[in-house]
Order: C-alpha cells, then sequence, then structure tokens
C-alpha cells in the first residue's frame, strides 16, 4: 500500500524564469529547424495522422519548442484512431512531472509514453461500457418507442461496437532540436536516413507472424495463435490472435480480441549529428511494399512534400496508406570549425607514421561502429513493472500525495498498489517500492499479464 509516511519530496516546482534560463544555456541557440510534408491514398478511411510543432516544454520559452508526429492506422473501424490521434498527446504530456530541466524531461519521456498509450487504451475500452446504462434506460422508460428513441437506440448501438471492438497502431514521435524519441505499437515504422547514408530503423513490428518473442507471450497470457482455418482443415494467411483473429500483438483498442493485446509501446530514443537527418513515418501499406532502404533512395534529394508524395507513388499499394516525411536540418550558420593543427615535425612523422596510420584506423573503425546516430534509449518489454521502473518516490507530488502511475489520479495512503506486487490475489513482496497503480489500472495490468480474465474486475 502507498503510504506517504517518511516519503521524500517528488519533483518540486521550478520558478518559470530559471526554467527558461537553464533551456536558453543548454541551447546555445544552435536548434536544427524542422520541416515536414504529409501525403495519404484513402480506401476504408481508416488511418489518421496528427503533426503539431509548437509544443511547449516551458511555457513562453520558444527555445523549449518541440514537435509531435504521428500515424494511426486503425483497423475493424476508425473509432480508436481517431480517439487516440485526439488524446494520445495529453495524456502522455501529463505523465511528465513538471518542472524538470531538458535532460530530466528527455529522461521522463519513456516512461510518461508507456504511462500515455496505456491510459489511452483504457479510457477509450471504457467506452463502449459506459453507454450500457443510457441504453438500458431508454429502452426501459418508455413503454412505447417511438421513432425519435429507435433512432436513439440505434445510433447507440452504431457506436457500441466501435468503441469495443476497433483498434489502431500508433507511432508517436517526438522531434526536441536533435533528439527524436518514437513510441510505437503495431506494424506502422519510423526509419531515420541521416546525411551519411546509414538507415535506422526506429520501431520494431508487433506482427505475430515476424516476432516469436511476442508469440510467446501472447500464448503465456491466454491467447492462442493460429491461422485462418477454412474448409478441410487447410489453413491461410498470416498467424492470428485468436479470439477476433488479430494479425498484431500490440495495439489500443481491441476489447474483443482480449487484454494480452497489449497498449504498451515499444520506445527508442536517438540524438542525431549536427548533419541532421530525415524521419520517414509510414503505416504498413508502404512497408509490405518497400524496404526501408528502398523508401529512404527513391525520395533522397526531394524536399519533404515531394518525397512524401513520391513514396505513395510505389507500386503494390492495396491498403490505406499514410506517410510523414520530416527533414531535420542543421541551422543556416554551423559552428566555427576547430582550430588547424600545428605544423607537424617531418622528422617526428617519418619515425612514428606507422603507428599514427594504425591509430587513425582504429579511430575510423571505432567512429564508423558509432556512427552518427546516438542511442540514447530503448525498451520493448510489455510488462509495465519492467517499463515504469523501480523508483520509490515515483508518483509523489509536492504535496505529498502519491499519484497512479498511469492515470495520475490521486492515491489515498490505502489505496495504492505497487507495481511490481504479484497477482492482485496475492501478497505483495514490495509493498512500499513504487510507482503505485490505482485499482483499475492494477486490474488493467493484471489482465494484460494474464493474471485474471480479461473483463473480471477485483475490488
Amino acid at each position: 500500500m502507498a503510504s506517504r509516511e517518511g516519503r521524500r519530496r517528488g519533483h518540486e516546482l521550478v520558478p518559470l524564469a530559471v526554467l527558461i534560463s537553464r533551456e536558453m544555456k543548454n541551447e546555445k541557440m544552435e536548434r536544427p529547424s524542422v520541416r515536414y510534408g504529409h501525403s495519404a491514398q484513402t480506401r476504408k478511411g481508416e488511418d489518421y495522422f496528427l503533426v503539431k510543432t509548437d509544443c511547449h516544454r516551458v511555457p513562453g520559452n520558444p527555445s523549449s519548442t518541440f514537435s509531435v508526429f504521428a500515424i494511426f492506422d486503425g483497423h475493424n473501424g476508425n473509432a480508436a484512431a481517431i480517439y487516440t490521434r485526439e488524446h494520445l498527446l495529453n495524456r502522455v504530456l501529463s505523465a511528465v512531472p513538471r518542472g524538470l530541466g531538458r535532460e530530466e524531461w528527455f529522461q521522463a519521456l519513456p516512461r510518461a509514453l508507456v504511462a500515455g498509450f496505456v491510459k489511452t487504451d483504457k479510457e477509450f475500452q471504457s467506452r463502449g461500457m459506459e453507454l450500457w446504462p443510457s441504453l438500458v434506460l431508454v429502452l426501459f422508460s418508455n413503454s412505447y418507442i417511438d421513432g425519435f428513441y429507435l433512432t436513439l437506440v440505434f445510433s447507440m448501438l452504431i457506436e457500441l461496437p466501435a468503441g469495443e471492438t476497433s483498434d489502431t497502431t500508433a507511432t508517436f514521435v517526438i522531434v526536441d532540436a536533435w533528439t527524436v524519441t518514437v513510441a510505437s505499437v503495431g506494424d506502422s515504422r519510423c526509419i531515420l536516413d541521416t546525411q551519411g547514408g546509414g538507415i535506422t530503423t526506429l520501431t520494431v513490428d508487433h506482427r505475430l507472424e515476424d516476432n516469436v518473442e511476442e508469440r510467446e507471450r501472447v500464448t503465456a497470457s491466454g491467447g492462442e495463435v493460429g491461422r485462418l482455418s477454412i474448409a478441410g482443415g487447410t489453413e491461410i494467411g498470416p498467424l492470428r490472435c485468436w479470439p477476433g483473429g488479430l494479425c498484431l500483438s500490440r495495439s489500443i483498442g481491441d476489447m474483443d480480441v482480449g487484454e494480452f493485446i497489449v497498449p504498451v509501446p515499444y520506445v527508442k530514443q536517438v540524438k542525431l549529428s549536427k548533419a541532421g537527418g530525415r524521419l520517414i513515418i509510414a503505416s504498413d501499406g508502404i512497408w509490405d511494399a518497400l524496404s526501408a532502404e528502398m523508401a529512404a533512395k527513391s525520395c533522397r534529394g526531394l524536399p519533404a512534400e515531394l518525397a512524401a508524395r513520391q513514396l505513395l507513388r510505389s507500386r503494390g499499394l492495396k491498403d490505406d496508406t499514410t506517410c510523414i516525411v520530416v527533414d531535420i536540418i542543421p541551422p543556416e550558420n554551423p559552428p566555427p570549425p576547430s582550430p588547424l593543427p600545428k605544423k607537424p615535425n617531418k622528422l617526428r612523422a617519418f619515425l612514428f607514421r606507422s603507428k599514427s596510420r594504425d591509430s587513425a584506423n582504429k579511430l575510423a573503425k571505432k567512429l564508423s561502429a558509432v556512427g552518427i546516430v546516438e542511442e540514447l534509449f530503448e525498451e520493448g518489454s510489455a510488462m509495465l513493472a519492467e517499463r515504469l521502473g523501480n523508483d520509490e518516490w515515483a508518483g509523489q507530488t509536492t504535496s505529498g500525495i502519491f499519484t497512479c502511475g498511469v492515470c495520475q489520479v490521486d492515491l489515498a495512503p490505502s489505496e495504492g498498489i505497487s507495481v511490481h506486487a504479484g497477482s492482485i490475489f496475492s501478497t505483495s513482496s514490495k509493498p512500499w517500492q513504487g510507482p503505485f497503480l490505482c485499482a483499475g489500472c492494477r486490474n488493467k495490468k493484471d489482465a494484460m499479464e494474464g493474471k485474471r480474465p480479461s473483463g473480471v474486475k477485483v475490488a
């Protein structure tokens, strides 16, 4: 249980002037410019995207601006994709503690992304269930159902399945100066094409057909994985999760499939060199037709808008397809060059030239191995206990009140349940260690891990 006694203080609120001063010192006014282009091909109307270039870590400080780009590829309707587009960003930002400096903010993002994805999924799935009381009230409070009430009931029935059964992939990209953070569930991808020609994949596909670890996780959590069986027992198509027949192991929505289809995202954070680079974010239609290398090469040299259009000209695009191209461009005034080296001593150079050549070759190999993209963070576990961390003081506000590590609701001293506790039916071995979860988020965690049947709530 979460107790406030003896707890240290959490993140303190820092005066706005102090935060702005820190930002100005850190940035040194060498921020790259960000340009983007978007293109889409619509067949079913289930793909949606988000572009927001005016977000701020520190309100009122232009040097703290960051951009968000995201693609949501809906299935079995567009309700999940629309809801996620409208709410995911706010859920992520609300999970970031206040008063953080720039580096602390980057470090807090992976946990906030996990919390934001899970909270969005939880809220979306609850929408369908909330319609039932209203529907029952309409039916039983009217002995005669006239045309108005029939229309009302019909509209509820139309909305209810969408809230329960639709789902969406989510590839969510935050660009803050030279740092790129990507969180993803499903099979929409994001790749980075650097100026040196190197291509880095910043996402992982959660297709059951291609991901052995995800197949093992789903079956261990109570799901069944197999192909569609037709007359005569012949199996066709890709591997799917049953019930429901979904090809993905992670998404937002899909209440009818089972909560072992989790919304916990794979997260990767990298830092670009001052040469910048290009991001290509696209739904699976692009990647079914093109490899990462082919996609990057097909649009090199084109501005972002034309590059996005060029990618949608690829042959073999059959489904809804959405593409966003983001160019991270170095500032116009590059930093001053390094001082010229001193004139070498010819005799010394002759005597030690072989050693110098060997050292240069070793250095070149090291630089080649490291590349020009620095990896800051990577984690793909589906377990909330691993993703939310082991911080004993996580979720504590400045007033001493603890909040849920997922939905940020305030917890009374006797309410919080450690994310590291065992099954809700067992006694916690670490009741003092945060983050803590409210009862609703703990129920969801247990369902995602197969510790209770999906839809069964424990008081």
